[in-house]
């Protein structure tokens, strides 16, 4: 199995979770979903975060949706779940689990009820009990949580969080925080972890990658935008970067709409051949005649750059 640890780059996919036009859990498309993830480059998967409707399934499903991604990677890529929960019993206890399934490590982000400093440090404090000798990766998006994480209170997290290997950063506007992370680490104040960046499908990528992030951990319907990205940005084409981020942008941009944005990416996977069904489970959103029309005229004009980029 690829290591889930301090080393980490690329680009580690957030899935969506699949579902037939009945709403009940397709495993048939899952395994068609990691096929595509996988043949698109992707170095990692992350399961069961908010884009995955993880708060819809039950704790039987959220287990056997996890059997069947490890399964299909096959140990080719790390799977990193997400486990976040106010509760410690019900951290523990998933993480156990898709720890035993195969899982290369877990995911969590701090809960809304805590504010203060010393109540976030508190809180990874009993993280880090919980989890033990699980690697994991600490979650920074205050949109989703309404938790505030200064530089300062991330470095002390990780200063006291030996199996922390990751930060996803999702903080936005971030690029100053994410700077300052990286800064710390190479001055040695802190002990270096990877750092992949979430924010809106990769809405700022480029501009993250120079900030020091080392890839992607976002979800978009072109999976192959994030690895071509940070490939050309990996080797020095840093303009090479931009015009490839550049021609997808529009489309990234209209998957990232609050509402509707999960029902975009959906019903982008399902054109793609990815998944069977672009079924979100309620409560979700659906696409309207003007959307389906809207998306279909952002594929055209982006297929059009990317061959005017080849």
């Amino acid at each position: 199995m690829n290591a889930f640890d301090t080393t980490a780059r690329g680009v580690y996919l957030i899935t969506v979770t699949p579902f037939t036009d009945s709403g009940a859990l397709d495993l048939a498309s899952t395994d068609r979903m990691v096929d595509f993830c996988l043949e698109r480059g992707v170095t990692g998967l992350t399961i069961l975060g908010i884009m995955g409707e993880a708060t819809k399934l039950t704790a039987d499903e959220a287990q056997a949706f996890t059997r069947q991604v490890v399964q299909r990677v096959r140990g080719r890529v790390p799977v990193v779940v997400g486990v976040s929960s106010p509760g410690f019993a019900a951290m523990g206890e998933l993480t156990r689990a898709v720890m035993d399934l195969g899982a290369s490590g877990v995911m969590v982000a701090p809960p809304s009820t805590v504010r203060t400093d010393d109540q976030i440090a508190a809180y990874f404090d009993m993280v880090n009990e919980t989890l033990g000798p699980v690697p994991w990766c600490l979650q920074d998006h205050p949109v989703a949580t309404g938790v505030q994480m200064s530089p300062a209170v991330m470095l002390r997290i990780l200063k006291q969080s030996p199996r922390c290997v990751m930060v996803k950063h999702e903080d936005w506007p971030g690029l100053a925080k994410l700077a300052a992370l990286r800064a710390a680490s190479d001055k040695g104040e802190v002990g270096r972890v990877s750092i992949l960046t979430g924010n809106g499908g990769g809405l700022f990528l480029p501009e993250e990658l120079s900030r020091g992030a080392d890839g992607a951990m976002t979800g978009f319907a072109w999976p192959e935008m994030m690895v071509d990205v940070v490939a050309a940005h990996c080797r020095g084409d840093v303009e090479r970067a931009h015009d490839l981020f550049d021609a997808y942008l529009p489309l990234a941009r209209y998957e990232q709409q609050a509402g509707i944005g999960l029902a975009v990416r959906k019903h982008l996977l399902h054109s793609r051949g990815a998944i069977a069904s672009p079924f979100v489970r309620k409560p979700g959103p659906r696409l309207s005649e003007r959307d389906v029309a809207d998306i279909a005229r952002l594929v055209r004009r982006q297929d059009k750059r990317l061959a005017e980029l080849v």
